[in-house]
Parts: structure tokens; C-alpha cells; sequence
């Protein structure tokens, strides 16, 4: 397996970094909710190949709220910024139901950055990831505590918005909502966490992480952007015990952050999982995968935000502590054979 390596020490306005995407110049971009500190404004930053870490802009706050809560972002064609806005990540009783899909369109920088923000949708309980997607965005919502099921048995599901809407789109968390298009259940009764990372493949089939199964589902879509089938693809827990954020190389390798076990994992197209790297818990000074978050691909190699901010029994992560780091990996050319 591999050794991570630091790519760079975030400033410490951005103690829990989450989200990233790649924009039109090619500066990495990091979405911070800073729930470890929420004295720190949420922010979005920029980082260019030399590891220079500049603020972009502080999200807009939700009135009820005072805060904003930044987690999944992706671009959209014209360069706006569609921002999963998790208020009810933290569990406080004047965030639950308050979650929202953001678009941000941005001028300037930091102190100087403008930014006009608009609300796609609202009443999300836990907006997670976000992908556009011919002309559609899809949000994962990693809880819909509102669908009782039978079983008992966590309900989550994706979603998916017109991102021209002219009103905000109120959603209920339920399976009667006309946006929601995929739901699931999560079996693991020690982890009722769901649907999380989502990435599309060259073929513009959806794949979705169920969290606490620490499974990978592929969804086939029609032309209208409807789930026509929805499979557990890859599945193997010895190599991947949690799905969180999740990316495609150009070569249909999938990359997984495996948030409660400090691991990176990768599935080979033909659905074979592998670990290829994984820190014990540490502070991430050196580069450690440090409760990884979010991989990205990005100028030929993979980089991982280190969230850095949950404990618990099943979780490698003991306290949240500093530095706030990006790390970094080697897209690797052959894949041990022997880690699968």
C-alpha cells in the first residue's frame, strides 16, 4: 500500500475541510463547513498546483441559522457553483430540515469576492454530494429519518433538480417527492448512515456510496435522467468498510474515501475492490489520512480532504486536532493483486 504524502496545510479558517472540485483555470477548490469550529465562517477556497491557499468567498448563512454548511460542490457549465449546504449535519434542533442546493456565481476574491447566491432547493435533511450532469443536478440526501420503513431500517436517497428552476423547490424527505429518483435502505444497524458520495462514469451511469454498508451501487438512466436499474456493483469489506466521497480517474477507476477506517479504496471497472493506502490515527502532520472525506483527481494524481472531525467506536479518528490538511496519493499504474 501506499504512504500518503502532505500536500498542504490549510490555514486555520478552514478547520474541516470537505468538498472539492476543479475550476475552469485549474485551481483546486475546497468547500469548508468548519463544523469543528463554527466561530470560523464557511468558506470556499482556492488552491493552486504550488499548494498558495487563497480565500474565495464565505458562503451565505441561512437566516435561521446564522451559519452555512458547505459539504458536496460541483460546477456547472457557465462556472456557477452548486453547493450541498448540510445545516443539519450537526444534529442542532434549528438545522434539522433546513439543508439547501445552492448556486453561486462569484466575482472577485476574498474580501473583494461578490457573490449572488440563489436557492435551488430547501428542507433537505442531510444534502451530502452533488454532481451536474447533463443539465441535471443530483444530490445525494444521506438521511430521510421522515420514511419510516418496515424494517426500521435507515431510508436515504437521491435526488435530482432542474437547476433552472425559477422558485426554490421545497422537498418533504419522503418517498413521495416527484425529485427524488433512487432510494435505499442501509443494513448496517451500527452504522445508519446512507447514500453519500455519487460520481458518473464515461458511460453516464450513476454511482451512488451507501455509507454505512459500505457498498457502491450502479444506477443505469434513461435519456430523461430517471433510475431504470440500480444494483450493489462492488462490495468487499475487507478492502472498504465505508463509502464517503467518491471520484472517477480517466480511466473508470473509482476512488473511495473510506472515512471511519482512515483508508482509501479503488474499484477497477471490472467492480474488484482494492485498498491501496491507510494511516493509524494520527493529526495528519505528515501527510496521514486523516479521516478522509472527499478524493479527487487532479493533474495526475489523487488528493483527499481530511475531515478530521467525527469519533466513535467503529470510527480510526480519536479528536478532531491540527494541523487541517489536503493529502495526497499516486494514481497507481498496477494495482496489487494481493490487497484485494
Amino acid at each position: 500500500m501506499q504512504t500518503p504524502k502532505l500536500f498542504v496545510e490549510l490555514p486555520d479558517y478552514c478547520p474541516t475541510p470537505d468538498g472539492m472540485a476543479v475550476d475552469a483555470e485549474g485551481n483546486l477548490v475546497v468547500a469548508c463547513p468548519n463544523y469543528a469550529d463554527q466561530t470560523k465562517p464557511a468558506c470556499v477556497v482556492k488552491i493552486d498546483k504550488e499548494g498558495n491557499v487563497k480565500k474565495w468567498f464565505d458562503v451565505p448563512v441561512l437566516a435561521d441559522t446564522g451559519l452555512a454548511c458547505p459539504m458536496g460542490i460541483a460546477f456547472g457549465p457557465a462556472g456557477e457553483l452548486y453547493i450541498c449546504d448540510n445545516q443539519g449535519w450537526k444534529g442542532t434542533p434549528e438545522g434539522q430540515f433546513k439543508g439547501r442546493l445552492l448556486e453561486c456565481r462569484v466575482e472577485g476574491m476574498g474580501e473583494e469576492a461578490k457573490v449572488t447566491c440563489r436557492t435551488i432547493a430547501e428542507g433537505l435533511e442531510h444534502p451530502n454530494g452533488v454532481r451536474f450532469h447533463l443539465g441535471k443536478l443530483y444530490v445525494t440526501n444521506s438521511l430521510m429519518s421522515r420514511e419510516n420503513d418496515p424494517s426500521g431500517l435507515l431510508v436515504s436517497g437521491v435526488y435530482c433538480f432542474d437547476p433552472g428552476t425559477k422558485k426554490a423547490i421545497a422537498v418533504t424527505n419522503t418517498r413521495k417527492d416527484p425529485e427524488l429518483v433512487w432510494s435505499v435502505l442501509t443494513y448496517n444497524r451500527d452504522c445508519q448512515y446512507g447514500l453519500d458520495g455519487i460520481a458518473f462514469d464515461k458511460a453516464g451511469r450513476m454511482y451512488l456510496g451507501n455509507f454505512g454498508d459500505g457498498t457502491i451501487l450502479r444506477a443505469e438512466l434513461d435519456k430523461s435522467g430517471n433510475v431504470l436499474t440500480c444494483e450493489t456493483w462492488a462490495k468487499d469489506l475487507k478492502n472498504l468498510r465505508t463509502t464517503d466521497g467518491i471520484c472517477f480517474d480517466e480511466n473508470d477507476n473509482l476512488y473511495i474515501a473510506d472515512f471511519s477506517d482512515n483508508a482509501i479504496a479503488v474499484v477497477r471497472p471490472d467492480s474488484r475492490v482494492y485498498r491501496i493506502a491507510r494511516s493509524p490515527d494520527s493529526d495528519g502532520a505528515n501527510g496521514e489520512l486523516d479521516q478522509p472525506g472527499e478524493p479527487i483527481v487532479w493533474n495526475g494524481r489523487l488528493y483527499v480532504t481530511c475531515f478530521d472531525c467525527v469519533t466513535g467506536p467503529d470510527k480510526v479518528n480519536t479528536k478532531h486536532d491540527p494541523p487541517f490538511t489536503i493529502t495526497t496519493l499516486d494514481l497507481p499504474d498496477q494495482l496489487d493483486t494481493e490487497s484485494h
